[in-house]
């Protein structure tokens, strides 16, 4: 019987600049860590895998909008922070009636939501 989704996992190309990205500029809490995997908020329900793309099925997963959306506390403050390292958005900060959202790319054009309800 499954009982939890354990992580999911998205596929880098380069995984010293997808090291750069999530753990310093978005600031993830790392988790396990190998030469080719990354493991990020360990202990808080599913994790976030970022693995190096080494077979041709992972690296067609490479790049596109990964469907992940993740809970920022300060969503305004991180946005001006990335923007002003140069990380690209592909969906600039919007402010509605249920909160706040960017849509973010790591290195390698993997996107992901952002928002603060």
């Amino acid at each position: 019987m499954v009982e939890k989704i354990k992580n999911v996992v998205v596929f880098v190309k380069d995984i010293k600049a997808a090291r750069r990205f999530y753990r310093e500029q978005l600031g993830l809490p790392p988790g396990q860590e190998t030469e080719y995997m990354m493991e990020f908020l360990p202990g808080e329900g599913t994790a976030l895998g970022v693995s190096l793309a080494m077979h041709d099925a992972a690296i067609k997963l490479v790049g596109r909008h990964t469907g992940i959306t993740l809970t920022v506390k300060g969503l305004e403050e991180l946005y001006a922070k990335l923007v002003s390292e140069g990380v690209r958005f592909t969906e600039p900060l919007e402010k509605s009636q249920w909160g706040k959202m960017a849509v973010v790319a790591d290195p390698d054009g993997n996107e992901f939501a952002l928002v603060e309800m």
